[in-house]
């Protein structure tokens, strides 16, 4: 099994996201910007939810 990626790895692909931003809208930045499947596995799995700073997307990351 992979790895999970630091939530610093994952905010690198997290560029340019519009907060307030939903689950989907960071899975779909994530993957236009080139996310690893770890990546994209890690951010498939917090809640779906809105996500008012990227902050919140590391601390549902751990």
């Amino acid at each position: 099994m992979a790895e999970t990626p630091s939530p610093i790895d994952v905010q690198k692909y997290l560029g340019g996201v519009d907060y307030p931003a939903s689950r989907d809208e960071i899975l779909d930045r994530a993957q236009e910007s080139g996310a690893g499947d770890d990546v994209l596995h890690a951010l498939r799995n917090i809640p779906d939810q809105t996500y008012e700073k990227p902050t919140d997307v590391s601390a549902e990351l751990g």
